[in-house]
């Protein structure tokens, strides 16, 4: 699943007209980075979820994506939309409301991150979808603007520590394998599909999962950049092409 349904406040004006996900790195939109990398993958469909602005991104992709045109069939990623409101839904809501179309295991990725060099490995899927684990994240080093990090990381498990705390933490890359399970009682309320379209963030489902050691991580050290302003696209632009 592929979360591109926010409004972008921060990037505006760039966002008044055109969906976070379809700015562009170097000529290609954020969100066509994942979809390159999910085809190398052997991945075969991607749910897309849409909000503000959000008919642009399947007038923009359409139903199949390739690499190149007349690509064979495993060289394709099929593609699907859960459509929101303006106002999404969060990130646990809008994959609450994508439910019904996703596997019992999935990865998660936001549409506006720039990862090109995460590969979604499908042996780090298989060994998950074997595992007890009900998440498992993908960090990385803390950028300037979250210096504190969100979570820590020890023994293969992602750690909410609290505020007192001195073990070093980092930041949630927005990169993360997920089970269904998660999405349902005891961690989350809401009825699947969210028929009620009602908000809900993910950092609380995980942490409750933590709590139980249920959630592992992963140190990602590849370019990774959250694309949350102006500047930052820009500078991103400017690094690319040096």
């Amino acid at each position: 699943m592929l979360l591109a349904a926010g409004r972008g406040e921060r990037m505006r004006p760039l966002t008044d007209i055109t969906p976070k996900p379809l700015l562009k790195v170097q000529g290609v939109p954020l969100l066509q980075h994942h979809l390159q990398s999910l085809i190398a993958a052997g991945v075969e469909h991607a749910v897309i979820n849409t909000g503000w602005l959000g008919e642009q991104i399947p007038t923009y992709f359409g139903s199949v994506f390739a690499l190149e045109p007349n690509a064979q069939k495993r060289q394709q990623l099929s593609l699907s939309y859960s459509q929101e409101p303006a106002q999404a839904f969060e990130t646990a809501g809008g994959i609450s409301r994508a439910l019904p179309q996703l596997g019992q295991v999935f990865w998660l990725a936001a549409g506006d991150v720039y990862a090109p060099d995460f590969h979604f490995p499908a042996e780090a899927a298989q060994a998950f979808a074997q595992s007890k684990e009900l998440a498992h994240l993908w960090l990385v080093p803390n950028p300037a603007h979250n210096p504190r990090g969100d979570f820590g990381l020890a023994d293969g498990k992602a750690l909410d520590l609290p505020a007192d705390d001195e073990r070093p933490r980092y930041t949630y890359s927005t990169i993360a394998l997920l089970k269904k399970e998660l999405f349902a009682q005891p961690w989350f309320e809401v009825e699947p599909g969210n028929p009620q379209g009602l908000r809900a963030p993910l950092a609380p489902l995980l942490r409750r999962a933590m709590a139980d050691g249920l959630v592992g991580a992963s140190l990602y050290t590849g370019r990774w950049v959250d694309v949350g302003t102006p500047e930052r696209l820009a500078q991103l632009n400017q690094t690319e092409s040096a």
